[in-house]
């Protein structure tokens, strides 16, 4: 029986690969393409299209968002290039539809990863150094078949205090040969939406080739794709709901 593939979006703000020799010799067509390029290696579940800032309506018309599972952002510099009436309709895909939201890296200063999430997401930051991300919820689905620990060699520190408030579940957890720290895969339910910030993914950094990045990545995608057939009534006030249901109220219940 062939099975619906999730419809993904993989959003990517696309400036620093434009800017940056070091970036564009790592990521030729973006970090945006490779990810796309990994996941669709890993797993054929996935519909992928891959959208950017510079493109018409900011790479996110009305109709592929209406048409995305999942969206997966990537946005460092240019986060106030996003317009609040965009971020209100990712917001409303997310909590009245249940687009998954899967957001990378720096995007913890996306103004839609903090809108839905409800804090600033600032944490501390430094240069790339070896990291290793430890598996702190083995049984949740995000965590299947990853190993206990990965050893990134160079990533971008980056440690608490992280302004998220308290998530539904820490997942994963970044420990940097600094000493810093990070709650590094978080999940958050918003309305009928999944929420997940997985922190690996420094543009300077090879995270996006590496297949045990990339299988969290893919696995956070199916945890978050929407519940099919559910879409949210809006809860419209029709009538006496005790009258409709035929529920007799007691004769002193207006007393």
């Amino acid at each position: 029986m062939n099975m619906k593939k999730i419809r993904v979006t993989i959003w990517h703000e696309y400036g620093a690969e434009k800017l940056h020799e070091v970036v564009s010799r790592l990521y030729p067509e973006g970090q945006h393409k490779a990810l796309a390029d990994m996941l669709m290696q890993e797993s054929d579940d996935f519909d992928i299209t891959v959208s950017e800032l510079s493109q018409p309506e900011l790479g996110l018309p009305d109709n592929l968002l209406e048409n995305t599972d999942v969206l997966v952002w990537w946005s460092h510099f240019r986060h106030d290039m996003v317009p609040d009436d965009l971020c209100e309709k990712i917001m409303n895909r997310v909590r009245r539809d249940g687009m998954g939201f899967i957001a990378l890296h720096s995007s913890h200063g996306a103004k839609p990863f903090d809108r839905l999430v409800g804090s600033t997401g600032s944490m501390s930051w430094g240069t790339e150094v070896n990291e290793v991300l430890w598996t702190l919820l083995p049984s949740h689905p995000i965590a299947k078949d990853i190993p206990l620990y990965i050893h990134l060699p160079s990533e971008e520190i980056y440690s608490e205090p992280f302004c998220i408030g308290h998530p539904d579940e820490v997942i994963f957890g970044g420990w940097f040969e600094t000493g810093h720290f990070l709650r590094a895969g978080v999940t958050f339910q918003r309305g009928l939406g999944k929420v997940f910030y997985f922190q690996p993914g420094h543009e300077t950094c090879e995270s996006y080739y590496n297949k045990d990045i990339v299988k969290i990545i893919a696995n956070s995608i199916r945890w978050a794709a929407p519940t099919a057939g559910f879409t949210d009534p809006g809860m419209p006030m029709i009538g006496n709901l005790a009258q409709e249901l035929g529920i007799t109220t007691r004769p002193d219940a207006a007393e």
